[in-house]
Order: C-alpha cells, then structure tokens, then sequence
C-alpha cells in the first residue's frame, strides 16, 4: 500500500510541475510580445525598416509610397547592413525589393501592421501593391 500512495504523491508532484510550465511559457511569450510592439517606433503615415530585431537598432522611414533606391537616405543600408524588421504605418500594402528600382520581389507588409523579417538581405526599394 506505501508503493502504491508514493507513487500517486510523485504522479501528482510531476502533473503540477509540468502543468505549470505551459502558463509560464504563455505568459512569458505574451509579455515579450507586446514589449516588442512598444519597440517599434514608427511615425503615421510613413514605412519603416529597422537594423534590428523587433524594431531595434537603426530606423530609417518614409512618407513617400515607393522609393527606387532605399540606400540614398538610409544610412544602415549604405554601411551594408540587413534589415531585420519593418513597420508600415501607411494606408496601403508595401512590396519591398532586395534590388533597386524595384526589382528582386523579396516580400509585402499589410498596412498597419509589421514585424520582424528573415534578416538576411537588405530592403533596396519599395513601393505600394
């Protein structure tokens, strides 16, 4: 009878320890995530690009709907530097290109809406889908 109660005490001591780490991990995720939406600062109306995750690092932003060449005023694209987050705070969906005058399609961001991105190529131009 002792093996069969020690048994049942560490079940329910494992049940407790691993039911609890999902809770955990959700609340963890959801903290993480709206402190990253806080990150990233974007001005109404404009496209962002970020040289860092979850809009970290060097921003570089635009009011314009399409830019042909990105490094002209951008100054982590000119150093050569990914990008490895966007924002778009514009009224329309942004395509975005690795090649000026928008060649090379490497993606699109819905308006109001943004993240973070593989972070291996930079953004050369862009403009509205």
């Amino acid at each position: 009878m002792r093996r069969i109660r020690s048994f049942a005490v560490a079940a329910a001591a494992f049940a407790a320890v691993f039911s609890a780490v999902p809770a955990a991990t959700a609340a963890s995720a959801a903290s993480a995530a709206s402190g990253s939406l806080a990150a990233y600062n974007c001005s109404p109306g404009y496209f962002c690009i970020y040289s860092g995750w979850n809009g970290s690092g060097t921003r570089c932003q635009w009011s314009q709907a399409s830019l042909a060449n990105t490094a002209d005023n951008c100054s982590f694209i000119q150093r050569g530097q990914n990008v490895r987050s966007v924002w778009n705070k514009t009224g329309h969906r942004i395509q975005y290109y690795t090649q000026t005058n928008y060649h090379a399609r490497v993606g699109s961001t819905q308006a109001g809406t943004g993240g973070n991105l593989q972070g291996s190529y930079q953004i050369r131009s862009f403009k509205p889908q």
